[in-house]
């Protein structure tokens, strides 16, 4: 395995500056001389968005810059020794020793191991001491390559690293030192057990465990704690859990299986707490374990505290879970609409318009050895009309699931696992009354506040294994369903069916209108809760067009059409006028082509993110037009995703692209238009007068790690 570090990643005492973005430029710059990545622009973007969203700076004069991204070749460290020192955020002070980890978005286990083994190796007082009094790069690349385990070392272990949080089966041991304590006092021994995450999971994950067993050790308080990070997690045992007093969750991401800790006390804090103020975390949680009123880890997460960057964490409002949970629905839900819109729109192409009415009796009465003859028009005949019929029965029971999926997710949203059997039956009862997607809205809320409300009872010992397998689906299936059978499932099918028919008798002007807001919705948010509503009204209908009701693949055209224009017009206008964006937005724009032609109209996100004044209002514009075009021209969908490579599935495919031409050249337009002006006006960020991109904002830099993800991220995108 080639070395992580090597002597031209080494800076010592060096004036890098005095802000963070210029020291993690300097470190990426490195990397890419080094030939270890592609673009030093991408790897710092990606570092600084990652160094925004949680500075990484650590008590000791340290910080730990980090990034995944494609932009790396070889994983690698950069180190430097800062004269003077730089603020990194941390709690005691500015950071002299900078450690910036760049991975590659694929790296192995074994290299984020080491990685993340140097970062633990930064809490050793002795190893940081020694790299303060290096006097050359090389005896940094030995301290650092002895203290990955690379070299031999004669080091005595530390105490942080006996008690390893890798893969913890038992509590931790006596710290080391200490004196072995009477059976009965090591009884009495309170116990902690802590899990921590982030969202790149290199360096802060190992951090804050191993600050938090260290400050256990210190405290006389064993503490156990699963990383839940890039090279792997090994889960606490079963054992080690039921016999903790409290749990800390020192996390930015959620916990895989959370439901283990249910029952227990606990806290939940930014990961970052968990490095700057462990003890404090610790002495909290037995302070809520102490407390009769003091939180508790329902079965279904009730009380769930939202990691939202604030040291002690803050309860998440009504709206925030709201929202959280109705785009977990929608998430959950669009693997189904996809994969059974396409194969319904596979049936048309294979079986003819009239496949509907024939489809069942097809795929029951015959075979590929029985093939039919009998039914309508089989436009490519027996076998066309067969695979054809098998596959719109595929897509139709796949989209059948469509409400009860949605409904059962949100439930999952609110209530974790226990939600979902109740969230899937009362989406079920909803399509049964008829009362549609926004019955299985309504339901899945229903059903996911309700086993919350079960589970937030503190059920006896005995009785918690069958809470969430048999209780909570059992009552919250009977309390949610009947209430949509018997009061309201009716009026929401009364309410379901008039806007039904209210869409239908759309034409002229108002179809014209409707497609302007849709496109409008499309574009003003890219990806975020507007957009999904959308996308969402858009999906929901489309079991229900026909030859004869086409409205409802008309709205799904025009959802798709003004979604693939955002994208697309970014790609040309960096195509049209490169010199006033930056290296990364140019390369976001080459990607932005593909994005924009399958549907993933987070392609534009880079540019909303680092200029949302001028590219929002420019892709809301074009994205409207368009709208508004192919619900005048009568456009048609079939298909619920893919733009422009399901063309089989869109009837008047030429208008469709001619409106997506339309909204692509006015949105690109808007968008030079309104860089040029504000470039001329002598605004930072813009441009230099010879006309060379100037060097990327802040801002601009947090927007620019969505390229590196953009193309291994483009399926979860669409699903978005």
């Amino acid at each position: 395995m080639a070395s992580l570090i090597t002597t031209e990643l080494v800076t010592l005492d060096a004036d890098q500056g005095t802000e963070s973005s210029s020291v993690i430029r300097a470190l990426a710059a490195a990397v890419a001389e080094q030939g270890r990545a592609t673009s030093a622009d991408d790897l710092a973007a990606a570092a600084i968005a990652r160094e925004e969203k949680t500075p990484t700076g650590v008590p000791g004069g340290i910080a730990i810059p980090h990034a995944r991204t494609e932009a790396v070749t070889e994983s690698s460290l950069a180190m430097a020794r800062l004269d003077p020192p730089v603020d990194f955020g941390a709690k005691d002070g500015p950071a002299d020793l900078v450690f910036m980890i760049a991975a590659p978005d694929g790296a192995g286990k074994e290299h984020l191991a080491l990685l993340s083994k140097l970062a633990r190796s930064l809490v050793k007082k002795d190893f940081v001491a020694s790299l303060r009094a290096a006097e050359d790069p090389q005896e940094v690349v030995d301290l650092v390559e002895t203290a990955l385990g690379l070299r031999e070392s004669t080091e005595a272990q530390t105490p942080t690293e006996a008690a390893s949080t890798e893969a913890p089966t038992a509590p931790s041991a006596t710290p080391a030192g200490a004196e072995a304590a009477p059976t009965e006092s090591t009884a009495e021994r309170r116990r902690v057990v802590a899990v921590t995450a982030c969202p790149t999971g290199i360096a802060h994950t190992y951090l804050a465990a191993d600050a938090l067993v260290a400050a256990g050790a210190e405290l006389g308080i064993d503490v156990v704690a699963e990383t839940q990070g890039s090279s792997g997690t090994t889960p606490i045992d079963p054992a080690v859990i039921a016999a903790a007093d409290a749990v800390v969750f020192a996390v930015d991401v959620d916990v895989r299986d959370k439901f283990r800790f249910a029952g227990k006390p606990y806290v939940q804090v930014p990961v970052k707490a968990g490095i700057d103020d462990p003890q404090g975390l610790i002495n909290k949680a037995l302070a809520e374990a102490a407390d009769p009123e003091g939180r508790r880890l329902t079965s279904t997460h009730a009380n769930d505290e939202d990691t939202d960057g604030t040291q002690n964490g803050g309860r998440e409002s009504v709206g925030a879970q709201l929202k959280r949970v109705l785009l977990t629905g929608v998430s959950y839900m669009i693997p189904f609409v996809a994969a059974g819109g396409l194969l319904m729109a596979l049936g048309f192409l294979l079986g003819g318009f009239d496949i509907p009415d024939y489809a069942e009796d097809i795929v029951l009465g015959n075979s590929l050895w029985h093939l039919p003859t009998e039914y309508g028009d089989l436009a490519l005949g027996p076998v066309g009309a067969y695979l054809g019929a098998v596959a719109f029965q595929i897509g139709n029971l796949s989209m059948s699931f469509l409400v009860a999926a949605l409904a059962g997710y949100i439930a999952f949203g609110i209530a974790d696992r226990p939600g979902i059997a109740p969230g899937f039956t009362v989406g079920a009862v909803a399509v049964l009354m008829g009362a549609g997607f926004i019955g299985g809205i309504i339901g899945g809320l229903i059903a996911g506040y309700i086993a919350l409300w079960i589970g937030s009872f503190n059920a006896p010992r005995w009785l918690r294994g069958l809470m969430p397998v048999v209780i909570i689906p059992l009552v919250a299936s009977l309390i949610s369903s009947g209430l949509m059978f018997m009061v309201l499932g009716g009026p929401i099918s009364a309410l379901t069916k008039g806007l039904d028919a209210w869409l239908s008798s759309m034409t002229g002007a108002a179809a014209i209108l409707l497609g302007l807001i849709l496109g409008v919705m499309m574009a003003v948010d890219l990806g975020g809760p507007v957009n999904k509503v959308a996308y969402s009204f858009a999906v929901a209908g489309l079991s229900a067009g026909s030859v004869e009701n086409p409205v409802p693949w008309e709205i799904m055209a025009t959802v798709m059409a003004a979604g693939m224009v955002p994208p697309l017009a970014m790609a040309l206008a960096t195509a049209v006028r490169p010199r006033i964006f930056s290296q990364a937005e140019r390369e976001n724009g080459k990607a932005a082509w593909l994005l924009g032609a399958a549907f993933i109209s987070e392609g534009a996100i880079p540019f909303a993110a680092s200029d949302p004044l001028r590219v929002i209002p420019a892709s809301v514009v074009g994205a409207g037009v368009t709208g508004g075009m192919t619900m005048a021209l009568s456009v048609t969908s079939q298909a619920p995703h893919g733009g422009v490579f399901v063309f089989f599935a869109i009837d008047s495919f030429l208008y469709f692209v001619l409106s997506i031409v339309v909204g692509t050249l006015i949105s690109a337009a808007i968008v030079l238009a309104l860089k040029i002006v504000v470039r001329k006006g002598g605004s930072a960020g813009a441009g230099s007068a010879q006309g060379q991109a100037s060097e990327p904002s802040s801002a601009e830099t947090s927007a620019t790690t969505a390229d590196t993800n953009a193309t291994r991220s483009s399926t979860e995108a669409a699903a978005l």
